[in-house]
């Protein structure tokens, strides 16, 4: 399985966030331990699989 792992800003709060990227499940894996960010999407299509990110409002209908 190949796996690797980078530093990035979170996109919620800006903190260190880390994203994974998975080859073998086609997934990539962003997470932030400071906001409780996370965003899993397929690697292949851009399609988001699983996303969770507190104090964001999803605006539905726009």
């Amino acid at each position: 399985m190949n796996y690797s792992q980078h530093i990035v800003n979170c996109p919620n709060c800006g903190g260190h966030a880390s994203r994974h990227f998975l080859d073998a499940e086609s997934l990539v894996r962003t997470q932030c331990p400071h906001c409780d960010y996370l965003m899993i999407t397929c690697s292949k299509s851009g399609n988001v699989v699983e996303a969770y990110a507190p104090g964001l409002m999803a605006i539905a209908g726009r």
